[in-house]
C-alpha cells in the first residue's frame, strides 16, 4: 500500500514550480522535508501546494525569501496578524515607488543620451553616452 501524500512531482506541478525549486525551499528552511521512508519515496502533505504558492504570490510582491519565512510566521488568524501585514506591505510599497521614481529619472537620462547620440555631429565624433559616463566616474 503507498504512503499517504503526494510526490515532489506532482506537488511541484500543482504549486506550478520546478522540483529544484521544493528542494530550494527545503533547504531555506520554507518548507519541510518529509521523512524519507525505508522504502519508497517521500509523501508531502497536500497543503503543501498552497504553502509553495504563497511563498511564490510574495516573492511576486517583492517579498525576499527571509521577508517570506517571517510572512509564513504571521499566517494565523488575529487582528494583529491583519495590521501586522498591512505594515509590512505598505514598507514594500514604499520600497517599490522609490524603485520606481529611481527608474524613471534613469529612463529620462537615457532617453536624453540616446538623442544626443542621433543628434551627433559629424565633426565631433565621439560618443555623448560615453562622455557623459566617463565624466561621471
Amino acid at each position: 500500500m503507498p504512503e499517504p501524500g503526494i510526490s515532489i512531482g506532482q506537488v511541484a506541478k500543482a504549486a506550478g514550480v520546478h522540483v529544484e525549486t521544493i528542494r530550494f525551499y527545503e533547504r531555506r528552511g520554507l518548507i519541510l522535508q518529509p521523512e524519507k521512508p525505508l522504502y519508497g519515496m517521500r509523501r508531502y502533505p497536500p497543503e503543501i501546494v498552497a504553502r509553495i504558492r504563497f511563498i511564490k504570490h510574495a516573492q511576486l510582491l517583492g517579498f525576499t525569501l527571509r521577508e517570506v519565512r517571517e510572512l509564513l510566521g504571521l499566517r494565523i488568524d488575529s487582528p494583529d496578524t491583519c495590521a501586522e501585514m498591512q505594515r509590512r506591505a505598505k514598507g514594500k510599497l514604499a520600497k517599490v515607488q522609490e524603485k520606481i521614481l529611481a527608474l524613471r529619472t534613469m529612463e529620462t537620462v537615457l532617453e536624453s543620451l540616446v538623442h544626443a547620440c542621433e543628434q551627433q555631429d559629424l565633426v565631433h565624433p565621439a560618443c555623448p553616452i560615453l562622455q557623459v559616463m566617463d565624466e561621471n566616474e
